[in-house]
């Protein structure tokens, strides 16, 4: 989905947070809940705006898709295109070199904007970063064949990068008129002769009968990648997410982090989605289909009150360059759970495999002495 070129009704948005002793920008610390200054050590509260903050609210989807909701839930942010990983990263104004979180790759900022649905929620930090670095490391030490310069290194590494990914969520209600077959199975007892012996031979027969009926879910916030910036097997394995920890969009929470620009868009997310939901409704559909097994043959789905939201999910990211090849490692914001790519040692597989046959040698040797 296309927006229009940028205009006076969505300006670029900043979210910067000067700290009012030295100047130097705030970051949203994850522990207190609340924005820190690391120059000068000045604490901020977050204000309490819960009663003039609006509650998350759903959009509809087919008013986003023919571009009828208002300017007000559009935004305009400052962003680069990794051109190595293609992610899209939202940076401040004064911003204008840096590397990308994703793949290590320097990248520098242009001068466009992007035009994009405003985030409705976000759920923001829980885990800081010395405790994601400590659980990065800790996945990687068990990780027995990874190689012990890039454990070394890791854990002499720079800093994580905690960035907000982007989601969508949707919601839909849903009632399925569908056809089928009920098949129950009948066991078959029969006398065979076999080597001049009678023998009982048992036999499965399945007796089919046609069915037809309906069935209905309400679908709450079926959650989609929004992000082509890591292998979505990374941030997959990282659910579950507690989306009823969600909070009303604020940039407080974005104040020291990254944030991605969604680079899945909106139409491209709700296919996703809607693959999903037929998945789910296959297996209601067998379930009240009953019986010992089940055939569809046709399913008509009607989707009603279908609505969507974008949101943002904390995680701590590191990208590490080791011998020329980039190893990334992804832990959830919010319950420290760690996924990324194994890297393997040559050397250890070899010594493994070296040991490995000595033992059998050993225990082939010992064996023959005994016979």
């Amino acid at each position: 989905m296309a927006f229009p070129s940028e205009d006076t009704q969505a300006p670029l948005e900043e979210h910067r947070f000067p700290c009012d002793q030295c100047g130097a920008d705030l970051r949203f610390d994850p522990e207190r809940n609340l924005l820190t200054c690391d120059h000068c050590g000045n604490q901020q509260p977050i204000e309490d705006q819960s009663a003039t903050l609006p509650v998350i609210r759903e959009l509809d989807l087919k008013r986003a898709l023919a571009q009828q909701l208002p300017d007000t839930e559009i935004e305009v942010t400052r962003v680069v295109t990794c051109p190595n990983c293609a992610a899209l990263i939202e940076f401040d104004g004064d911003t204008h070199a840096s590397e990308c979180p994703f793949c290590a790759t320097p990248v520098v900022t242009d001068t466009g904007a992007h035009r994009r649905f405003k985030p409705k929620g976000l759920a923001p930090f829980e885990v800081e970063e010395r405790e994601a670095r400590k659980a990065m490391t800790d996945w990687l030490g068990r990780l027995w064949f990874a190689p012990n310069g890039l454990r070394d290194y890791a854990r002499k590494g720079r800093k994580m990068t905690g960035i907000y990914v982007p989601y969508w969520t949707f919601d839909a209600d849903t009632r399925t008129s569908y056809r089928g077959q009920r098949g129950t199975v009948h066991e078959r007892v029969r006398t065979v002769t076999v080597n001049g012996e009678r023998r009982q031979k048992r036999s499965q027969h399945v007796k089919w009968r046609s069915v037809s009926g309906r069935v209905a879910r309400f679908f709450d916030d079926v959650l989609v990648l929004a992000s082509r910036g890591l292998p979505k097997k990374y941030t997959d394995a990282l659910e579950p997410w507690d989306l009823s920890r969600l909070e009303p969009y604020r940039p407080e929470y974005l104040a020291g982090f990254q944030a991605e620009g969604y680079t899945v868009e909106l139409e491209q997310g709700f296919i996703e989605a809607r693959d999903y939901v037929n998945r789910i409704i296959l297996r209601d559909v067998k379930f009240d289909i009953g019986g010992d097994r089940q055939r569809v043959t046709s399913m008509d789905t009607k989707l009603s009150d279908v609505t969507f939201k974008h949101i943002l999910l904390p995680v701590w990211l590191a990208a590490y360059k080791y011998r020329g090849k980039t190893y990334r490692f992804v832990v959830n914001g919010q319950n420290g759970r760690v996924q990324g790519e194994r890297p393997y040692s040559v050397w250890k597989i070899t010594f493994a495999v070296v040991l490995g046959l000595i033992a059998a040698a050993i225990v082939g040797y010992v064996s023959a002495q005994n016979q």
